[in-house]
């Protein structure tokens, strides 16, 4: 079944009206664009309250594969089908594989700092910003490997060039929003990326990136994503 609302299942809106919302789950007051069809609202925190389990798993891999260790996360019950917690799985799914690939980092840390990255950005952003969440995790893997900062010269050339070369490519398929496809997407682009400037080659799958969320996905974009499967319909 298409996952939609949180706490009724319905289909969720966007508008470019902002409103005081009141979280369901916590009973926080804040500003949103977004509710589904029945008024209900789930603030970030609350949406991505697993996202700390995050760094567990990563620790506990050995997988030298990006691809399959953000599968392993994103068939965690506290990850959604969309929602903010693609903004530290796909960097932290990125920093495990890279280190587990002869990356030179202190692992447990760049995840502590993932995390504290990935929360700042909230969920809507690629419509509401322009600047698709899972594409700035990608830019903040890169950061967190070459130590950038505002200050840094090819550090900070390089972190804005993995978060552009994947919002390209994100760009160019099209909406409506997709978390999976965006976060794969990230994946495959950070994946050539860091053999070409960082010379550490993580694996990747040999015979392709298939979906297997599509039918959670009312707005599945089908044969426009990349990794829909070529069979069904």
């Amino acid at each position: 079944m298409a996952e939609e609302c949180l706490i009724c299942g319905k289909p969720l809106m966007y508008t470019n009206e902002v409103r005081e919302m009141q979280c369901v789950v916590c009973g926080k007051k804040m500003l949103s664009k977004a509710c589904c069809v029945d008024h209900h609202f789930v603030c970030d925190d609350c949406h991505s309250s697993g996202v700390a389990l995050i760094k567990t798993i990563c620790l506990n891999s050995k997988s030298k594969n990006p691809y399959r260790i953000a599968l392993k996360l994103m068939q965690q019950d506290f990850i959604h089908m969309h929602g903010p917690e693609h903004h530290v799985l796909v960097g932290a799914a990125l920093l495990t594989a890279y280190k587990n690939a002869g990356g030179v980092t202190d692992l447990e840390r760049a995840l502590n700092e993932m995390e504290v990255r990935g929360k700042k950005e909230p969920g809507g952003a690629c419509g509401f910003w322009g600047c698709c969440g899972a594409a700035i995790s990608a830019g903040m893997f890169i950061s967190i490997i070459s130590g950038a900062t505002p200050l840094s010269e090819d550090e900070w050339g390089k972190s804005n060039l993995m978060t552009a070369a994947v919002l390209a490519k994100i760009g160019e398929i099209g909406g409506p929003r997709c978390c999976k496809c965006n976060a794969l997407i990230a994946i495959e682009t950070a994946v050539d990326y860091v053999k070409a400037h960082f010379g550490v080659e993580m694996e990747r799958e040999e015979e392709g990136i298939v979906c297997s969320f599509y039918r959670k996905n009312a707005q599945c974009l089908k044969e426009r994503c990349p990794f829909f499967p070529k069979k069904s319909k």
